[in-house]
C-alpha cells in the first residue's frame, strides 16, 4: 500500500506538494501502467566521449533490458507509449545519453527525477546512499558493485565473460527496482490530496514487477561488432605518424614524486620513472623525438601572469582555462589548471615545455582520456592490468607487457599515443588565441593544410625555393611580413636593419611563438602553405605542434663563398658579414639538425625548380 508503512521520516511533519509534482503525480495515478522507470549504464560519464552499454526499464508490469548491439525496437515502443518518465539523475545524465545515442527515441515530456525530489525532503547523495538511509534491500546478490565497477563489468563482457554481463544487468535492474521504493517513501513525506489517489498506488509494484530479477533468455557473447576495436596499424599505417618518435610524459607536480616517461618509437614503447627536471629534460632531448606529449597544463588562463593566488589577475581571470571549460561541457571532470593543488604541476609543465621548445623540440599538452576511449580501455583508476591489457590489445609492444611497470609509466604511453594521433592529423585542439591548445585525439578530424617551412643562412636561396613553391600554388607567407606590418605602424623604414632589430626584440621578449602564429594567420584557410624565413628553433617547434606530420621543414644550405657572392650581386644594404652576423641569424644553424630535409643549393635555379617538382609529386602520392 502507499504510502509505505515503515517510511523513515527525517523532517518534522509532511510538507506541501509542489504544483508541478501534483500534475506529474496525476499522470502517475491515472496511468500507473504507463510510468516508465528507466536507467542506463555507460562506458563513462561523458556524453561526448562515452556510450551506452545497456538500458534497463520497467514498464506495464514488465522488466526489460537492452544490450548494446541488440534489437532496440521494444525500448522504442515502450518509450513511445509511456506517459511519464522516472529516473534518478536522469535529467542531467540518462535522458541526454538516450536522446544523443538513439535520436529516434520518443521519451515522454513529463519527467520525475528522483534526485531532485529527494532533495526536497532532505535526502541527499547518490541513489545507493539514499537506499542505505531508507534501509532498502535490493542488492543482496551484487554487493560491492558500483558505477565504476559496472564499467569494468562491460569491459569484461567484451573480452568474453558472459557472467559479467549478467552481473551488470542485475546491477541495473536493482537500480530500477529501488526507484519505486524511493518514490513511495518520498511521497509519504508530502501532504497528498486524498482525491489524487482514489486507489492507493504502490510504485514499487511497477518498478519491481514480478520476475524483475530474472535475466533475459537470449543473452549471448559479445558480437564481433562490439569486440572489434581499432588497432595502431589500422589508424596509423597509412600515415607518416606510424614511424614517429614520440615522448610521452605523465608529469607530477613535484620532483619528490616519480614522473612516468615513455619513448614511443612507432608502436614500440620504452618506459621508465624519472624524478628531477634535469632527468626529464636530458632523457627527452637524448631521445631526439619528433614530438613531446605532456599530460599537464602547459599554459596559464588568459590574463594570468603567475600560478599563485597572489597573482593580481586572480579575481578577474580566475583559475580555469577555456579548454577546461570545454571539457566540463563535454562531461569530463577536469581540474582547473590553477586550483591550489594543481599550481605546482602547471608551473612545472610550463617550465619543461619552454626548455624543450627553445631547443626546437615540439611540445603539446595532451588529454590521454580520449585516447583510452578510442582504444576501449577503462579510464584512469581501473588498475594497471586493465591499462596494460588495453595498450597491448591496441598493438603497442614493449617490455611493459611482461615487466612490473607502474601506472604512471602506462599513462605515459597513453600520453605518447596522443602525440601519435596529433602527428597523424587525427586530433582536435581546444584553446584560444591567447591560450595554447590542449590536444585531444579525434578520428574523424579533417586533414589540415600541408605546410613547408624554409630555413637556412642568408643568401642560401630560401626565398627562391619558397617562391618556386608559390608558383606551384602554395600560399606564401614569411615572418618578415608580420614584422613589416609592425614597422609600418611605427613609421619606420622597411629595411633589413630594422627588420633584424625588431625580430631580435620579439625573440628576446619571448614572443617568438606569437610571431609564428601571426605569420600563419596571413594564409589561414589555404590547403598548401610555404613559410619562408624560419630563424629560431621555436619556429620549428611551433609549426610541428600546429600541423603535426603535415609540416615539412627544409633547410637550404650553400657554400659561404657562393652565398657571399649572391648577396653582393643583389646589392643588399649593409655588408654580408654584418647581415649574417646579426642576432636573428645566430641560431639559424641550429635548425639544420632539427629540419626534416636538407637541400644544398650550390648550383642553378633550375635545380631548385626540379626539386620542388619532385617534392610536390611526393606530396600528392
Amino acid at each position: 500500500m502507499w504510502p509505505p508503512k515503515n517510511s523513515n521520516r527525517s523532517l518534522d511533519g509532511p510538507r506541501p506538494i509542489p504544483l508541478k509534482l501534483q500534475e506529474q503525480l496525476a499522470l502517475c495515478a491515472t496511468f500507473p501502467e504507463r510510468v516508465l522507470f528507466i536507467d542506463i549504464e555507460t562506458t563513462g560519464l561523458s556524453h561526448y566521449y562515452d556510450e551506452i552499454t545497456i538500458v534497463g526499464w520497467s514498464f506495464g508490469g514488465r522488466a526489460s533490458t537492452f544490450v548494446k548491439g541488440q534489437d532496440l525496437s521494444l525500448l522504442l515502443e515502450d518509450a513511445a507509449n509511456a506517459k511519464i518518465l522516472v529516473t534518478f539523475n536522469g535529467i542531467r545524465f540518462d535522458q541526454r545519453f538516450l536522446r544523443q545515442e538513439f535520436p529516434e527515441i520518443a521519451l515522454p515530456e513529463a519527467h520525475i527525477d528522483l534526485m531532485y525530489l529527494c532533495r526536497r525532503v532532505g535526502l541527499t547523495g547518490g541513489q545507493k546512499a539514499i537506499e542505505n538511509e531508507l534501509g532498502l534491500l535490493f542488492r543482496e546478490d551484487i554487493v560491492g558493485v558500483d558505477g565504476f565497477a559496472a564499467v569494468l563489468l562491460w569491459h569484461r563482457y567484451l573480452r568474453g565473460d558472459l557472467g559479467a554481463l549478467k552481473s551488470l544487468i542485475h546491477y541495473n535492474r536493482a537500480d530500477i527496482a529501488a526507484m519505486g521504493a524511493i518514490l513511495d517513501d518520498v511521497l509519504s513525506r508530502f501532504i497528498i490530496n486524498p482525491d489524487l489517489f482514489a486507489t492507493p498506488i504502490e510504485f514499487l509494484h511497477w518498478s519491481a514487477p514480478p520476475g524483475w530479477r530474472e535475466l533475459p533468455e537470449d543473452l549471448k557473447p559479445a558480437s564481433e561488432d562490439l569486440t572489434k576495436a581499432l588497432r595502431f596499424v589500422d589508424i596509423f599505417e597509412a600515415t607518416p605518424a606510424k614511424d614517429a618518435r614520440i615522448v610521452g610524459i605523465d608529469l607530477t607536480g613535484s620532483e619528490k614524486r616519480a614522473t612516468g616517461w615513455c619513448l614511443l618509437d612507432g608502436s614500440y614503447a620504452t618506459t621508465t620513472l624519472l624524478t628531477s627536471d634535469q632527468e626529464i629534460l636530458e632523457s627527452t632531448i637524448g631521445a631526439k623525438p619528433d614530438l613531446v606529449s605532456i599530460d599537464s597544463p602547459l599554459c596559464l588562463p588568459s590574463g594570468r601572469i603567475t600560478v599563485e593566488d597572489s597573482d593580481p589577475g586572480r579575481e578577474q581571470y580566475g583559475i580555469m582555462r577555456q579548454c577546461e571549460r570545454e571539457l566540463k561541457k563535454r562531461g569530463i571532470n577536469v581540474y582547473p589548471s590553477l586550483l591550489p593543488s594543481m599550481q605546482k604541476l602547471t608551473a612545472r609543465g610550463i617550465f619543461l615545455a619552454q626548455q624543450l621548445r627553445e631547443k626546437g623540440i615540439p611540445v603539446i599538452e595532451s588529454y590521454p582520456g580520449a585516447a583510452q576511449d578510442i582504444m576501449r580501455i577503462p579510464r584512469k583508476g581501473a588498475g594497471v592490468e586493465w591499462l596494460r591489457l588495453g595498450l597491448s590489445d591496441f598493438g603497442i609492444t614493449g617490455d611493459y607487457q611482461n615487466e612490473n611497470v607502474s601506472h604512471d609509466e602506462l599513462d605515459a604511453i597513453t600520453s605518447a599515443l596522443v602525440g601519435t594521433f596529433h602527428m597523424a592529423g587525427l586530433s582536435e585542439a581546444l584553446g584560444t588565441e591567447e591560450e595554447p591548445p590542449l590536444i585531444i585525439p579525434k578520428l574523424d578530424k579533417e586533414q589540415g593544410p600541408y605546410v613547408i617551412g624554409i630555413s637556412g643562412p642568408i643568401a642560401a636561396g630560401k626565398t627562391t625555393f619558397a617562391q618556386a613553391l608559390a608558383d606551384k600554388g602554395f600560399a606564401y607567407t614569411r615572418f618578415s611580413l608580420v614584422i613589416d606590418d609592425m614597422l609600418s605602424k611605427q613609421g619606420l623604414e622597411l629595411d633589413r636593419i630594422n627588420r633584424q632589430k625588431l625580430g631580435g626584440e620579439i625573440n628576446a621578449d619571448g614572443r617568438q611563438r606569437w610571431l609564428a602564429e601571426q605569420t600563419i594567420r596571413k594564409v589561414e584557410g589555404a590547403s598548401h602553405i610555404v613559410v619562408d624565413g624560419l630563424r629560431f628553433p621555436e619556429d620549428h617547434a611551433y609549426l610541428v605542434e600546429k600541423f603535426g606530420a603535415r609540416f615539412h621543414h627544409i633547410y637550404i644550405e650553400a657554400d659561404e663563398a657562393i652565398r657571399r657572392n649572391r648577396y653582393n650581386q643583389r646589392g643588399k644594404e649593409g655588408g654580408f658579414d654584418a647581415a649574417s652576423g646579426s642576432d636573428v641569424e645566430k641560431r639559424v644553424i641550429e635548425l639544420a639538425s632539427i629540419s626534416h630535409e636538407k637541400f644544398v643549393n650550390n648550383a642553378s635555379k633550375s635545380d631548385i625548380v626540379n626539386h620542388v617538382t619532385d617534392l610536390i609529386h611526393d606530396i600528392k602520392r
